[in-house]
């Protein structure tokens, strides 16, 4: 199930962060922008880097980027390529990005939209889909790169490093990895400290579709509740499986003091008074004190420039009433 996730996780709706504890209003979210680094760098090519398909692919010319992901758009703007820029993946909703054309459809990269727009290089991951438009675009000519995605907080920098040095610009990987890691690492320490940990469950929703899951794990959150200080729920009563379907024994084992869930998912089921009516939910300690930390999709599981955002915003409202 991970891998048809993938994409949906990564994006279904716009990127920030801030949103509702205990049922209280959401707070207004931040101005939904990466933050390049100051200086622009300039490519050093070419460049032969291993694709994570087991291609070998020379890049002699960056002047026509196209990233297949929202992530991989995020990382390519921050690291002062958005000028080279010429499309995004439907989940790559940061401001600076809006204006260009999408070429996805749904969640399927479209080659004939991509080629249209003659990239010098296409940046991809695993979970980029279907095969028959990554063999398209490879067909004719394009350097394509796969890089694997980033499933934790210990995949930030890699990922980081892996698309700034098929770009040709390390050093300013570089420049961007230790800044990243340093605006976590400051997050991290601002975790309050507490004689317990606090148990969280990650909850995919989609009301619209009757889609209600529980996150175990391999569900892509336990980094990040682990770092801000909590205990992830599903993993810990023993789910294996990256997500599993919600019933009222399953969230009974887990029994979250708090639940996470992506903003949109909770606005599909009717906010938090529509969550507590979900079998289970509301017997829980997190239905009971109706506590619940609510984070934009585009930018949750992203692990990128911008991870340290979605940290601070999961501290922030999970110790919310901390003294």
């Amino acid at each position: 199930m991970a891998a048809a996730l993938a994409l949906t996780l990564a994006g279904c709706g716009t990127s920030g962060d801030g949103g509702p504890a205990r049922g209280g209003p959401r707070a207004k979210a931040a101005a939904d922008r990466v933050e390049p680094l100051a200086a622009v760098p300039e490519p050093t090519l070419p460049v032969t880097v291993r694709s994570a398909d087991g291609e070998r692919v020379t890049v002699d010319d960056t002047s026509r980027i196209v990233p297949l992901t929202g992530s991989l758009n995020e990382i390519v703007f921050t690291l002062g390529l958005g000028e080279r820029v010429v499309a995004r993946d439907i989940t790559a909703t940061f401001q600076q990005a809006e204006k260009l054309p999408v070429v996805t459809r749904a969640h399927d990269v479209s080659a004939e939209s991509v080629l249209s727009l003659k990239p010098t290089v296409v940046l991809a991951d695993t979970t980029t889909g279907p095969a028959e438009a990554i063999d398209q675009i490879r067909a004719a000519g394009v350097p394509l790169v796969v890089l694997e995605p980033a499933k934790s907080l210990a995949d930030v920098g890699p990922r980081i490093g892996a698309v700034a040095a098929a770009l040709g610009v390390p050093k300013a990987g570089a420049e961007l990895t230790s800044r990243t890691r340093q605006r976590i690492s400051k997050v991290r320490e601002s975790v309050p400290a507490r004689s317990g940990k606090p148990r969280v469950a990650f909850l995919y929703l989609r009301g619209s579709a009757s889609v209600y899951l529980l996150g175990g794990r391999e569900s892509g959150a336990g980094s990040l509740l682990e770092a801000a200080g909590a205990v992830d729920a599903g993993k810990a009563s023993g789910l294996r499986k990256d997500f599993t379907a919600i019933t009222s024994e399953a969230l009974a084992k887990a029994a979250p003091d708090a639940v996470l869930v992506m903003s949109k998912g909770l606005d599909s089921v009717g906010g938090v008074d529509g969550l507590v009516k979900i079998p289970g939910v509301a017997e829980t300690p997190a239905g009971l004190d109706r506590r619940v930390v609510s984070i934009e999709d585009g930018v949750l599981l992203n692990y990128g420039p911008r991870t340290d955002r979605v940290l601070k915003s999961l501290v922030d409202q999970l110790y919310k009433d901390a003294e």
